[in-house]
């Protein structure tokens, strides 16, 4: 048997380092996240390449910047999140957060675009099969150490580290904000962009550029999304603190389509401030954090 042939959780999308799997996926067997109701069903690549769904990944580029792509799998498996591709100033790539499914097309397709230099990923629920991609473009894959227990897969190729911050590239910084998860994580690009998975969570309300009434957020902060348990306050001050200095006026979240600006950086800040004092708080920190 194959890498290709281990097991892939069908919920989460995470491949397994055995070829036999655990009774239960531990990223979905959590409070975060959830077992269907069917119960744990497992996959694999290969029958995933095989199957009469004919998956395929879409890549996309960006029409807010030429340099910035997305990567993501139809018809949509497990969460359907999107994995993105960024030029940096050296002109490599680095991959924002992974999915599962790759064959021989995404793989020629990426590689004719500069290939992968790094892969770095915010936090368990896009853990998917990095390994494999990090393995197929030789390059090293950066997880937040807080989050280590939840890496299914284990190998030399995956560095985590300790820091609050890691410079991957002169334009190109991830930044750990926890909330969701202890070592979630932002990505900060060009001194424009910020890619946020959902570390911060764009809502619909925050789309498409026009006046909004007061009180409309254009993000929401949540422990869990699928059992809707929203983080504390504190944590949601945390997040501030760690991207309040971060230049930023572009919001990507961790699905296609779903972009915030112009001004994102002030409608975090709003929406931080709606979220915390629709929770019936009238003092606390962040309602008085500033720009």
């Amino acid at each position: 048997m194959a890498s290709i042939d281990l097991p892939v959780c069908v919920t989460c999308g995470a491949q397994f380092g055995a070829f036999t799997p655990p009774k239960t996926c531990p990223i979905c067997d959590d409070p975060r996240q959830y077992v269907p109701a069917a119960g744990q069903s497992w996959t694999t690549l290969r029958k995933l390449r095989e199957s009469d769904s004919k998956y395929k990944n879409e890549i996309r580029q960006h029409p807010e910047d030429p340099d910035l792509y997305s990567i993501f799998t139809v018809p949509q498996f497990a969460i359907g999140q999107r994995a993105m591709l960024m030029k940096t100033k050296q002109g490599k790539n680095i991959l924002w957060d992974c999915i599962t499914f790759i064959d021989d097309d995404t793989i020629e397709r990426v590689k004719a675009m500069g290939g992968i230099s790094a892969i770095v990923i915010s936090h368990p629920h896009f853990y998917s099969s990095h390994v494999e991609w990090a393995h197929i473009f030789n390059c090293p894959v950066y997880l937040a150490a807080p989050d280590k227990e939840w890496v299914m897969r284990p190998e030399p190729t995956v560095q985590h580290f300790f820091d609050k911050t890691l410079k991957l590239a002169d334009d190109v910084e991830a930044v750990q904000v926890g909330g969701h998860f202890p070592g979630s994580l932002v990505l900060a690009w060009k001194g424009t962009h910020l890619l946020v998975a959902d570390s911060i969570a764009v809502v619909l309300s925050g789309l498409g550029e026009r006046e909004r009434l007061p009180g409309t957020t254009s993000f929401t902060f949540m422990w869990s999304y699928p059992n809707m348990i929203p983080l504390d306050p504190d944590a949601v001050f945390n997040i501030w603190n760690a991207i309040k200095d971060i230049e930023f006026d572009k919001v990507h979240s961790g699905w296609w389509g779903r972009v915030v600006y112009p001004d994102a950086k002030r409608r975090v800040l709003d929406s931080a401030k709606i979220f915390v004092g629709a929770m019936g708080y009238t003092k606390h920190a962040m309602l008085d954090a500033s720009l």
